[in-house]
């Protein structure tokens, strides 16, 4: 027997095809973006099928919502992870000073 529910690939895919005008209507510096955003739904397409929400943009929505917080994240470290070295790097050398005063 064939499964009688859409997946919710299938439903995500139905959701990208109506947003197509939409994205067409993008500048061409956006749609790379956009489908980024879609690419991400996809990524935790399992976790949203076992949801199986009424509504599947709401579960696309939030998992586009988890990979940019990652990727907010993923920069904060990287971030203190320089301001570290440039802190770092400020710092004045004491036996250096120690030297040149004797």
């Amino acid at each position: 027997m064939g499964r009688t529910n859409p997946t919710y690939r299938d439903a995500l895919r139905a959701i990208r095809e109506r947003w197509d005008d939409f994205r067409r209507a993008l500048r061409n510096r956006d749609q790379p973006r956009f489908d980024q955003l879609f690419a991400y739904a996809r990524e935790h397409a399992d976790a949203s099928g076992l949801l199986n929400h009424e509504n599947p943009l709401l579960p696309a929505l939030f998992s586009i919502d988890l990979e940019q917080e990652a990727r907010l994240d993923d920069h904060e470290q990287r971030l203190a992870e320089i301001e570290a070295i440039l802190t770092a790097g400020e710092q004045p050398d004491t036996e250096s000073e120690s030297d040149q005063s004797t």
